[in-house]
């Protein structure tokens, strides 16, 4: 929705940046990517949509990395924010109808004697975890040690469990029980049809306790309900302060990868 709905940009465009030390480590790092793409079909899909009753995700049997190597001057300012810049996700996107939803960037960096990376990805395709299952393949496929890693799980497993037993008919009955006496929408500080590419938007950082997260984990389990159960109890009172209202509704993603 928020790929098609933006003028320009992405908001769910990600990047990230490595630093390589010549033209042979960045033709190790591609083979490295490309065996992760040959490797997990989920790498290999693309979404089509234009002229079909409802949007599908394609699996393809094969699909080349795409990228590029890009050439920055020195004189331009340092050459990491340079290729972070030039690939911005509020000026740039990829085509979602094409794959790999990735694509690898490289420029020199001669005046740090070194190569610089930029892996753009797409969270539809990528999300953190994922992200943290590559890295750790990559860095067994750089170390000559891919062959030992277990067999990839087919994407058509979580396709096959996301529909599997439940109708979009019985999911309607369900959230029109849940929601049928929801007469207005939650609006913190009174804000609607928010649409923008987040250049207006501020941070604010508070730093938190280092055991927090172990105090959360032992209150979780001593209540018997999850961690993220009282992620969404803090997130619904921070609403309820910022809506004005004792009752809210907001939406979030539960996925259970089954593993």
């Amino acid at each position: 929705y928020h790929h098609i709905a933006a003028e320009k940009g992405d908001p769910y465009l990600l990047q990230a940046t490595f630093a390589l030390r010549d033209p042979a480590h960045i033709r190790r790092f591609a083979e490295g990517l490309q065996a992760m793409i040959d490797r997990h079909d989920i790498l290999r899909t693309a979404l089509v949509w234009e002229g079909l009753e409802q949007p599908l995700q394609v699996a393809l049997r094969r699909v080349e990395l795409s990228m590029e190597q890009i050439t920055l001057a020195p004189d331009g300012g340092d050459i990491v924010a340079q290729l972070q810049n030039r690939f911005d996700p509020r000026e740039c996107r990829l085509d979602l109808s094409q794959a790999p939803l990735i694509h690898l960037a490289f420029a020199e960096d001669s005046e740090n004697q070194r190569w610089v990376a930029i892996l753009l990805f797409h969270h539809i395709a990528l999300d953190h975890t994922a992200l943290d299952v590559m890295s750790a393949e990559m860095l067994a496929h750089l170390q000559g040690s891919a062959a030992q890693l277990p067999a990839a799980m087919p994407y058509r497993n979580y396709v096959g469990q996301a529909r599997l037993g439940v109708s979009r008919e019985q999911h309607e009955a369900f959230f029109r029980e849940m929601l049928g006496d929801v007469d207005e929408p939650t609006l913190p500080f009174g804000l609607l049809e928010v649409q923008g590419d987040g250049q207006g938007i501020k941070e604010v950082r508070h730093a938190l306790a280092a055991d927090l997260c172990q105090r959360l984990r032992t209150q979780a389990r001593q209540l018997g309900v999850s961690a993220a159960s009282l992620h969404h109890l803090a997130w619904a009172r921070v609403l309820g302060s910022a809506s004005g209202r004792e009752d809210v509704v907001f939406g979030t993603v539960l996925l259970g990868r089954m593993q």
